[in-house]
């Protein structure tokens, strides 16, 4: 039975335009093609390529799994190829992910495992990985979460983010990550000044650093960092060196940090 392995090499043959252009291999002599057929542009006669063709349709009609299981090892490979750029993409920004001052943080703030998640305070599926968050905080002693506000659903989006990182100045920032998370009403200036002032927030205080240069720096360089570890959307979690798109359980973020925790040796 012939192998996916062999019919991409017959494949190759078949339709490789460059390879066999010369009808030679290369560095072979070139009084070799005296005397030979005349070549298709690929390198072979019509007559071999024909041949081969024909053997291609004779495989898959013998055996129709051949294509499947190419198929299969093609993606297989891509998917390998993407996880190990995406590693080396966090290996290379592991100072702005992990280890920059400037962001909030939950859980333990000396603990063993970073869990980094990019978050807009509008996304139904940030909302929907809230709670698994937060328990997974509680029930895992050792990790440290790292928000980093990703606000790209819009003006509201971006309102949401300043109050937050305005709120961080007074301390509160994780008691309204919490009610904003919990939201079920568009985070407007009156609804943030409400659950601000329900905080104990000074309000007058939080939005007029709202409009803080610095606070929009932070938040285009979170976007830069999302856009080199190529984040298309929210949530995205970083655990250990796994990039995580979209909301998961409680069973999986477990998982990936118990995995993260042994790969530390810890």
């Amino acid at each position: 039975m012939m192998r996916p392995s062999l019919l991409a090499l017959l494949a190759g043959f078949a339709f490789a335009p460059a390879a066999f252009a010369q009808g030679t291999p290369q560095g072979a002599p070139q009084g070799t093609q005296q005397g030979t057929q005349q070549r298709t542009p690929q390198g072979f006669t019509p007559e071999q390529r024909q041949e081969i063709i024909g053997i291609l349709r004779e495989a898959l009609r013998q055996d129709p799994n051949i294509l499947r299981e190419a198929l299969m090892a093609l993606e297989q490979a891509d998917l390998r190829e993407r996880e190990g750029a995406q590693r080396a993409a966090i290996a290379a920004q592991a100072e702005a992910l992990f280890r920059n001052a400037e962001d909030p943080v939950k859980g333990n703030p000396q603990g063993a495992v970073t869990v980094v998640e990019f978050f807009d305070a509008r996304c139904g599926y940030c909302k929907q990985l809230h709670p698994a968050v937060e328990q997974m905080l509680r029930r895992q002693r050792d990790v440290r979460l790292v928000l980093k506000d990703l606000p790209i659903l819009g003006p509201n989006s971006l309102l949401a983010s300043r109050a937050l990182l305005a709120a961080q100045r007074q301390g509160k920032y994780a008691e309204l990550h919490d009610v904003l998370l919990r939201l079920r009403e568009e985070p407007t200036e009156p609804v943030l000044k409400r659950e601000a002032e329900k905080l104990g927030l000074d309000w007058a205080r939080l939005r007029r650093e709202m409009e803080d240069p610095a606070i929009a720096r932070r938040l285009e360089a979170n976007t830069r960092l999302a856009s080199t570890l190529r984040i298309e959307g929210t949530p995205a979690l970083i655990i250990g060196e796994t990039l995580v798109p979209g909301a998961v359980d409680l069973a999986t973020l477990e998982r990936l940090v118990a995995e993260a925790r042994e790969k530390r040796g810890g």
